[in-house]
């Protein structure tokens, strides 16, 4: 490598409650040559943060604004409600708009989700972040409507969440600059996936080699072919008799008298 040369890395950004540990983990098992950092970023500012060069690739939340970025779905999360252990919807397995119409239901500024109808009563103000309304839900403000692994990142012992069947859904997707898609991209892109790793998309395949001839196969070949060649089994023939064998006639000794 020369001085000028840049030795290949791979940044990947990621919005708060996405956990990439277990691609990351593929990657460096597949690719232990090329670093992975990871740039932890605001769901609002990912697109620009790819847009401006600033990561190859991230995990983002849907909605995305496709200019300038290519995106492939992931997975869709299941919303939940935050609330107090003491909440009455703490009693059931899931919850819907219907039985939060008397709650104040937070609604953070960072909100990812994407809302026809919010529901139960408005907050006087909006929280700054989606850990300020956690808050303000411990001190019993309101309750809060988000992605799942949001109510996980920021759980809090006095706090729980239920499902809520009629809410909007979060969906993740792996989205980069838009163009000629880089092979590393390309490689991360066959993980989060599932590609084996035999899979050559995105890498440039070893050219095929001629398989090598087994020593002596030639000759083993030529000794088949003249298997049946009469010039042949005659000579064998003659070996067969020279040396004693079944094929041999030998005159007895005489006996003296």
């Amino acid at each position: 490598m020369t001085g000028s040369e840049v030795p290949p890395s791979f940044r990947l950004a990621y919005v708060p409650g996405v956990t990439p540990a277990k691609w990351v983990r593929i990657w460096h098992e597949r690719l232990p040559d090329v670093p992975l950092t990871l740039l932890s970023v605001a769901a609002a500012d990912a697109p620009d943060v790819l847009r401006r060069g600033d990561a190859d690739a991230g995990l983002v939340r849907s909605p995305i604004d496709r200019t300038e970025l290519s995106a492939i779905p992931l997975y869709t999360e299941t919303t939940v409600v935050v609330i107090p252990k003491d909440h009455v919807v703490a009693a059931v397995d899931e919850v819907t708009f219907e039985d939060l119409a008397e709650d104040i239901v937070l609604h953070p500024l960072d909100d990812t989700l994407e809302w026809e109808r919010l529901p139960g009563r408005p907050a006087i103000e909006r929280p700054a972040t989606t850990a300020d309304a956690v808050e303000l839900v411990a001190a019993g403000v309101g309750v809060l409507v988000v992605p799942q692994s949001l109510a996980r990142l920021h759980h809090r012992r006095d706090l729980t969440y239920r499902p809520v069947a009629d809410a909007p859904v979060s969906r993740v997707a792996l989205s980069w600059p838009e163009g000629d898609t880089p092979d590393l991209v390309e490689q991360f892109i066959g993980i989060v996936r599932g590609r084996t790793v035999n899979s050559t998309r995105g890498r440039t395949p070893a050219p095929a080699q001629p398989k090598a001839k087994r020593p002596g196969a030639g000759a083993a070949r030529q000794g088949h072919a003249g298997a049946g060649d009469p010039a042949a089994k005659r000579a064998r023939g003659g070996s067969a008799g020279a040396r004693g064998g079944k094929g041999s006639k030998r005159g007895k000794p005489r006996r003296r008298s």
